[in-house]
């Protein structure tokens, strides 16, 4: 794809962005001129994401479960780049489905300590300064179609992702006056390596068509239908977008 100019001179911060929707988001956000922070627990994959473009995007190890790592980040943005204009709260786990009751302590911990205070961190680090720099920012959350739509067996997954998306509607009304925006993008599975994780059935291509069946426009999510609803959002274009959810599924949550 050529080099747009919708994200010039905007800097990001990108959680989870060595993989998945993640690193599709930072390419795509690179492409239309944003300077990115790659933030992520894997530093090999953020090297190889980051060989994209050494000069504007950066990686950072992250662990979004930590308070200091955030407090890194986004003094590293400034350092950098001078400011920030962008957070995509991307990174996310997630366990495999399976019935509630076999769910152990441990891993409901992970499910709640990635997905929701992450984001409680992520916004403590960021809103702030984007106070003090007062030109304000957008905020992207990455939830799931499951906040809206639960099924049985990923109960506590759903439910973390319902906890975004309700804080993202409290944040985007809290600080919709400093010109902060706050909004969630829900996709549906993507067919990275997940499937067998959310469904609970082996990735066939039997089951995979099962399941494809259910959607009307008949496929599972690509990284860059999640990237480009991000630059949207990131970019001036999505200026009066606030506290609004993005439904990215192709129709199978109607």
């Amino acid at each position: 794809m050529s080099q747009g100019t919708r994200l010039q001179d905007k800097v990001a911060i990108v959680t989870g962005g060595s993989s998945g929707f993640g690193a599709a988001i930072v390419r795509r956000f690179n492409e239309e001129g944003a300077k990115v922070i790659v933030a992520d627990i894997d530093p090999e994959g953020g090297a190889n994401v980051v060989s994209l473009d050494p000069g504007n995007l950066v990686f950072q190890r992250v662990d979004v479960s930590k308070k200091e790592d955030w407090r890194a980040a986004v003094d590293v943005a400034f350092t950098r780049f001078g400011r920030l204009d962008v957070l995509v709260n991307n990174a996310g786990t997630t366990y495999k489905n399976k019935p509630t009751l076999e769910v152990t302590e441990e891993e409901w911990e992970r499910v709640f300590n990635v997905n929701v205070k992450g984001i409680f961190y992520g916004s403590q680090a960021v809103v702030g300064r984007w106070i003090e720099q007062g030109h304000g920012g957008s905020m992207i959350n990455i939830s799931s179609t499951g906040a809206s739509r639960p099924r049985p067996g990923l109960v506590w997954y759903n439910a973390s992702k319902g906890a975004v998306s309700n804080a993202t509607k409290g944040l985007a009304a809290e600080y919709g006056p400093h010109n902060i925006r706050v909004n969630t993008v829900s996709p549906l599975l993507s067919g990275t390596g997940l499937f067998s994780m959310f469904t609970g059935m082996e990735d066939t291509p039997e089951n995979r068509e099962k399941f494809i069946g259910n959607v009307p426009l008949g496929r599972l999510t690509d990284p860059d239908d999640v990237a480009n609803m991000c630059v949207y959002l990131a970019s001036d274009e999505g200026a009066f977008i606030n506290g609004t959810e993005m439904i990215v599924d192709g129709g199978k949550c109607i």
